[in-house]
């Protein structure tokens, strides 16, 4: 009697493999993949902004960093028509400092700052109720790029106020962290609320230029 064993070998071609891995890269998000709430019940889509340079800046009405939407309105005026986009996120997330409707802050900003860019739905940019477009840009840059000692200056400074900003690794900190984007959708730069907007103007010409952004200002 002969006992014949068969042995099953499972051989994956190179094509087979090729196809595999492009299909993962294709369901690799980048920001061209969201869609975010706008004033009066209104969507954007954010693909609609390929090939801009992209300011994301979480916002406040009544914080002490509130001042910097004037220096946002001066990167805006200066860089729009080159290419530079803001995406103003009111968030009453941190000390309830924007406690307003999208329509009152809308309102604020255009009367106290003369901001010409728009200003889009109230969203949480923290916990589980963050919104995705925000989760999405933490995990690409998890940690602010200023120097260590602004960031435990920032988070001093709101101990001493019994505030509380970031939670968890890879957090917000408070209102005004703001994000870059380059042409090509890749988030670039992520910088603290102590970090004003003027200090990203050498980046952003950078970036309008397709040149490396320096992670560091």
């Amino acid at each position: 009697m002969f006992c014949v064993v068969v042995a099953w070998c499972s051989l994956e071609s190179p094509v087979d493999g090729a196809v595999q891995s492009h299909e993962k890269e294709k369901n690799i998000m980048n920001v061209y993949d969201f869609t975010v709430k706008a004033r009066k019940g209104m969507t954007l889509n954010i693909a609609d902004l390929k090939g801009k340079v992209i300011l994301v800046v979480n916002t406040a009405t009544g914080c002490g960093f509130t001042p910097q939407y004037e220096g946002l309105e001066g990167l805006y005026a200066k860089y729009h028509d080159k290419g530079l986009e803001i995406l103003d996120f009111p968030c009453d997330q941190f000390g309830h400092q924007a406690p307003g409707s999208d329509d009152e802050i809308h309102q604020f900003c255009t009367l106290k700052y003369n901001t010409t860019f728009d200003q889009l739905a109230k969203v949480e940019v923290n916990g589980a109720n963050a919104e995705p477009f925000f989760k999405f840009l933490k995990e690409q840059k998890p940690a602010d790029d200023d120097a260590a000692e602004e960031t435990a200056a920032l988070r001093a400074l709101l101990k001493k106020h019994n505030m509380t900003g970031a939670e968890a690794p890879g957090d917000i900190e408070w209102n005004f962290t703001k994000f870059l984007v380059d042409r090509n959708g890749n988030v670039v730069k992520r910088s603290g609320p102590k970090t004003t907007p003027a200090a990203l103007a050498d980046c952003i010409e950078a970036l309008i230029s397709q040149s490396p952004c320096c992670q560091r200002q």
